[in-house]
């Protein structure tokens, strides 16, 4: 869907992004984070073809960004971290001037911004004021704003910025929902757990550069180059730690009082052959798992301990 190669955006001297490269499947929840500065809002501008990059190319479904503006602009749906409203349209009046602009078919506006505020959980809002909605529900309508022109991409830039609890949980289920229906998402956010939890795949941006990219799981493995697998049995924890140092694809066997941790450099076949030799050895087993990783560590070992 999304492919980046050797972006370059330059200020003077200043390089904000530096021979960037990217690549986001077709479907996915794409999350993008970096340090402040990093390169990540300059990136998805040049995305949506609101800044022109230095060198390099992207391409949308195989669209050159530069060569095809128009054609990016039916693809592609933006959501920028600072946007402005309307204050004195009504929500359903904002989304009509904005569908308008897409040339929207008079007659078939009423139907697709009906649907568009059900999506976005802002049907009850339908005659009120936009100066009168929350802050989330003012971000739920950019989103539903960005959706006019049923993109296949969209690029949501801090989406949950500022957001209270409750209202990025809302924001979270609606970029779920957005995913069943077929849409690309790439979504940049300060808040790493959350991303961690939704997102199919993580870009981690630092100096310009792409630092690591992939699931939490994938980076996590080549950042420590092992797995680590939680175990936990209802009895029989020596037998269990014995079974375990010997096996040879085990390395570090770490003991607490109910359960232990061990590092792990095989494949699933070798995985699973260890939980079966427990079992055999009846060793009653209550959890055996891989120990998902942390985004937030991760982020600062990638990028060195920088701020996001």
């Amino acid at each position: 869907m999304l492919e980046i190669k050797g972006l370059v955006k330059r200020y003077g001297r200043f390089t904000a992004v530096d021979g960037l490269d990217l690549s986001v499947a077709d479907g996915s929840i794409y999350g993008f984070v970096g340090p402040n500065g990093a390169g990540k809002t300059t990136t998805m501008k040049i995305m949506a073809g609101l800044m022109s990059a230095t060198a390099g190319s992207v391409q949308i479904d195989g669209v050159d960004v530069t060569d095809s503006p128009r054609i990016l602009r039916r693809k592609m749906g933006y959501m920028p971290d600072f946007f402005g409203v309307y204050d004195n349209l009504k929500v359903k009046e904002y989304m009509d001037f904005y569908a308008g602009t897409y040339h929207i078919p008079y007659d078939k506006r009423p139907a697709l911004i009906d649907s568009l505020l059900d999506i976005v959980d802002l049907s009850d809002k339908r005659e009120a004021y936009v100066d009168s909605l929350s802050r989330g529900m003012k971000q739920r309508l950019c989103l539903a704003r960005s959706m006019v022109h049923d993109p296949e991409l969209l690029i949501l830039d801090e989406p949950a910025s500022g957001l209270d609890p409750r209202a990025r949980v809302e924001m979270k289920e609606v970029l779920k929902q957005l995913q069943t229906m077929g849409k690309t998402i790439v979504i940049s956010s300060h808040i790493l757990p959350e991303l961690a939890e939704m997102c199919t795949e993580i870009g981690i941006i630092d100096k310009g550069r792409l630092a690591a990219q992939g699931s939490v799981q994938e980076i996590m493995r080549k950042l420590t180059h092992k797995r680590v697998i939680y175990v936990r049995p209802a009895e029989q924890m020596e037998t269990m730690l014995r079974l375990l140092k010997e096996q040879p694809c085990v390395g570090h066997v770490t003991e607490n009082t109910l359960d232990a941790e061990f590092t792990f450099d095989g494949d699933d076949r070798a995985l699973s052959d260890i939980l079966k030799k427990l079992v055999m050895a009846d060793v009653p087993i209550l959890a055996f798992k891989e120990k998902e990783g942390n985004l937030e560590e991760i982020f600062m070992q990638v990028t060195g301990g920088n701020a996001v």
